[in-house]
């Protein structure tokens, strides 16, 4: 499946990042779902996630959800680096491909803020909520801009990367490189590395769902007949279809790096910047997640004045998250749902 053509652009000009490097004339590529209203008071802000581009978020949204669009004005703004927004696959030389620059989480907030707050005139957010990356982006949301945020719903992320976390990034990264067809970034978009692809997509078959899932022969459920055709059409096909290689190694040096302890002003004190947050946050870790269990949220919520935990159940680990599964999403738009009835 081709990337979505239906995001509108927001021209951001020349971006200084966080690690000192210019993004010259960058974009920032979202859609927007129901209409702002007159005070710009249902406003809501619903990042994309690894690899993912707006469309990949529209499960949680529709008639009959707590994101209504006949009720909410949902904003989705796409990650740079996610081949919608400036990424290595679009930017021009001298910045594209392997010399696009490395980009925080803290680069794809101050984006989206001026988004938000220059073309949109929205002054607060009623809410901000993402998946896994989405997430990350959430809690930076909430530190960086706590007068704004009103509340808050990170789902299947964290505030800041664990390690055994960055061990799964590693191992992706390195399957990647390890390709001879990748040449260091330099490839040709029309012969991308496969074998890289294909490497990736094994190693992430083994995290993004939990070992139950796997005993109780869940990816049935989603129409495959044997573990080989699950690996081979749901994950191969998900790397393949569409996603460039550049722009998947920068969001994970993205992803490996978020820390919201790193915003300026904080020194590096994550614990500071999570005892910043004002709004109630609800973190929803799933059960059985590999990459962000239970127990790092509940670590982060007690150093946040007004967080709460509530884990998703069941054994579809990380992809919980992903709108696979009808029980988990009927859950996360139940949680999304008191947090908007929540009052402010």
């Amino acid at each position: 499946m081709p990337p979505p053509t239906d995001a509108e652009h927001f021209p951001l000009g020349d971006v200084v990042l966080q690690h000192g490097m210019t993004l010259p004339d960058a974009h920032l590529a979202y859609k927007t779902y129901g209409t702002l209203n007159a005070d710009r008071s249902n406003a809501i802000v619903y990042p994309t996630w690894f690899s993912g581009w707006h469309t990949d978020n529209e499960w949680l949204i529709g008639p009959g959800m707590a994101l209504d669009p006949a009720d909410w004005f949902i904003i989705v703004p796409n990650m740079l680096g996610n081949g919608l927004s400036s990424s290595p696959s679009n930017q021009p030389p001298p910045r594209d491909r392997a010399r696009f620059p490395f980009v925080t989480f803290q680069d794809q907030v101050a984006c989206q803020h001026r988004l938000v707050t220059e073309h949109f005139g929205i002054e607060t957010l009623a809410l901000v909520t993402g998946w896994s990356m989405g997430a990350g982006q959430t809690y930076q949301w909430a530190v960086s801009h706590p007068e704004m945020v009103q509340r808050a719903v990170p789902f299947c992320g964290s505030a800041i990367t664990a390690d055994h976390n960055k061990v799964f990034l590693y191992s992706l990264g390195e399957a990647m490189r390890a390709d001879a067809a990748f040449a260091d970034g330099w490839y040709d978009p029309a012969s991308p590395p496969l074998r890289g692809l294909r490497a990736f997509a094994r190693i992430y078959a083994g995290w993004g769902f939990s070992q139950a899932f796997y005993w109780q022969e869940e990816w049935r459920r989603l129409g495959f007949v044997s573990l080989e055709d699950f690996l081979v059409g749901f994950w191969e096909g998900f790397w393949q279809d569409g996603r460039d290689p550049n722009n998947l190694l920068t969001m994970l040096w993205c992803w490996e790096h978020g820390d919201v302890g790193q915003t300026p002003g904080f020194d590096g004190d994550t614990v500071a910047a999570l005892n910043s947050i004002r709004c109630p946050l609800l973190s929803m870790p799933a059960e059985k997640d590999l990459y962000f269990p239970p127990e790092d949220e509940h670590w982060s919520s007690q150093h946040i004045p007004h967080g709460d935990v509530r884990v998703i159940p069941g054994v579809w680990g990380h992809f919980a998250g992903g709108g696979q599964n009808p029980d988990d999403t009927a859950f996360i738009d139940a949680a999304i749902r008191e947090m908007l009835d929540r009052p402010v």
